[in-house]
């Protein structure tokens, strides 16, 4: 498909960018790249997926207010 008019091209080149980062590294985000290409999923729909969780995990931060925690625990779950 091609990319939307609206789109930010810049943004989605630096997301693209910072996708294949993570999964060069040693993370988790690499981790899940690894095992869900393992399970036959397209490699370009995995890698996806790591743009969303990137964004996901940078909106958290940015509406908490607080550097990023890996091992984040949600007060819901320790009440």
């Amino acid at each position: 498909p091609k990319l939307s008019f609206y789109a930010d091209k810049s943004l989605k080149s630096i997301l693209h960018m910072a996708a294949m980062s993570a999964i060069r590294l040693e993370n988790d985000l690499r981790e899940y790249y690894l095992r869900k290409v393992a399970e036959g999923k397209n490699k370009m729909l995995v890698l996806n997926n790591v743009r969303n969780k990137i964004i996901h995990r940078a909106f958290a931060v940015i509406n908490k207010q607080k550097p990023y925690e890996k091992n984040y625990i949600n007060n819901l779950v320790t009440s």
